[in-house]
């Protein structure tokens, strides 16, 4: 099995190189690939090092499967070119979510959409995928009416140009308006922005939420609001969902729904303080949830704390668990 790896210089990109290595994936080669100015720059897979190449020439390897972390404008112009040559493409970016005619996949969730014509996939935002992980089997059994969510996100979500932000922050050097990646420092700070604004007040990031959360769970009419904030936290995304559900429901039984979930584990003991946070998160491939209680405000109301390593699940896990599926149901 061929794997390309494009964007291997970035953050996400070397999450993924590890973890296809530790979930010990089929790969008979690594194409490592990035940007011209990464050419020649080397990666390490497996205690081995790889040279990073460029596009064209990757391209000429047909891999079998090219998991790309760099950027939409990147994904827009190669994607089909390794698509067009037999690759299948499994997308990071933003580029083809919400396209019609391609497949938004969270395994747990949707995988068995897929089928051998699909030859490029998208992976969801990092927010959305781990919420959508939480609350899909839920849905199945009660019916989602209404989602009102806070997030509290990483700094790491951003990329490397924020870890170098806040480490330098946490080490009171100064920096210049072109080295931050934020309007203001991350390192103490709360930033009630991620992504740029949109005409409706609301940022990319919270639209994101809605939109690919109602494609993922086939429900275009799910009424959803969301607010994504920017926290100074290594380790992952923290997400307050608050959930109105169409029938009725017993807390024992939505315990029960998520302790049986797929990629799901309940971390929900009052007694022992036991609740999901990115301390915990860290590095983990599943979805951590707690907090689980009744909104007593309102009829069929839920309230859960929903936690996940962001370039783990949020990113890099998800990719490559589309890529397992595609191997093991023989779709590449």
């Amino acid at each position: 099995m061929r794997i390309a790896v494009v964007g291997a210089t970035g953050l996400v990109g070397g999450v993924m190189l590890k973890t296809l290595e530790e979930r010990n994936f089929p790969v008979s080669t690594i194409i490592p690939v990035a940007s011209e100015k990464s050419i020649g720059k080397k990666v390490q897979f497996k205690g081995e090092q790889f040279s990073v190449i460029g596009m064209e020439k990757a391209i000429a390897l047909k891999p079998d499967i090219a998991i790309f972390s760099a950027g939409g404008n990147t994904s827009l112009t190669w994607a089909p070119k390794f698509a067009e040559n037999g690759t299948v493409v499994i997308d990071n970016s933003s580029a083809w979510r919400m396209d019609e005619t391609k497949k938004l996949i969270v395994p747990e969730i949707n995988a068995h959409l897929l089928t051998n014509e699909d030859k490029i996939i998208a992976n969801p935002n990092c927010s959305t995928i781990q919420m959508v992980a939480a609350i899909g089997p839920l849905h199945k059994v009660y019916g989602i009416e209404r989602l009102v969510i806070s997030t509290y996100q990483s700094f790491t979500g951003t990329g490397v140009k924020a870890v170098k932000q806040y480490e330098a922050e946490a080490k009171g050097q100064p920096l210049s308006s072109e080295e931050m990646a934020y309007h203001y420092p991350i390192f103490a700070n709360c930033i009630p922005h991620c992504d740029v604004f949109l005409d409706n007040d609301y940022t990319k990031e919270e639209m994101k939420l809605v939109n690919e959360t109602r494609k993922i769970l086939e429900d275009g009419k799910m009424r959803i609001t969301a607010t994504a904030v920017r926290v100074p936290v290594f380790g992952g995304h923290s997400e307050s969902v608050n959930i109105t559900f169409k029938k009725p429901f017993k807390i024992e039984d939505v315990r029960s729904i998520l302790n049986k979930s797929d990629g799901i584990i309940v971390q929900d003991d009052k007694q022992k303080n036991s609740y999901p946070m990115p301390l915990f998160a860290h590095e983990k491939d599943e979805v951590f949830v707690g907090r689980i209680r009744r909104d007593e405000s309102i009829d069929n109301g839920l309230n859960i704390w929903v936690v996940a390593d962001n370039l783990r699940k949020g990113a890099a896990t998800n990719a490559i668990q589309i890529a397992e599926y595609l191997i093991e149901k023989k779709l590449v």
